[in-house]
């Protein structure tokens, strides 16, 4: 089972953050979604600091699984943002595809972001 990153996970860990590091020490697999990758590289090429987040992204993305977004993942998403419209909570679009790219894998997502929590299916890892 892989522990999946969601963009501010990937951030922190960039930043070198202490406690995410611990957290994670023991995990088999560390895996980054298409569209966590996607809104990473945005941020970066928006950042002051773009080489600096750029060479480490070099050297440290061959750690992660990519988990592409396929078929499957569209189903989720699908079930996904219908369960959270008929119950009044939108999240934001990409991450909806972030919790359906978790719930089709069936891996605890990474974030600290609340709003994932209201996603049925996924399991929420937190630092």
């Amino acid at each position: 089972m892989a522990l999946i990153f969601d963009t501010n996970a990937l951030s922190a860990f960039a930043d070198g953050d202490a406690a995410l590091r611990s957290t994670i020490s023991a995990e088999d697999e560390l895996a980054l979604p298409s569209i966590v990758l996607g809104e990473y590289l945005f941020g970066v090429r928006q950042s002051r600091y773009r080489s600096r987040y750029e060479n480490w992204l070099r050297q440290y993305l061959s750690i992660f699984t990519i988990f592409q977004v396929g078929s499957n993942t569209a189903e989720h998403y699908a079930e996904i943002r219908s369960e959270l419209k008929a119950v009044g909570q939108p999240i934001p679009t990409n991450d909806v595809w972030i919790a359906a790219v978790a719930r089709e894998h069936r891996d605890r997502l990474a974030t600290r972001d609340a709003h994932f929590r209201l996603v049925r299916g996924i399991r929420v890892l937190s630092w």
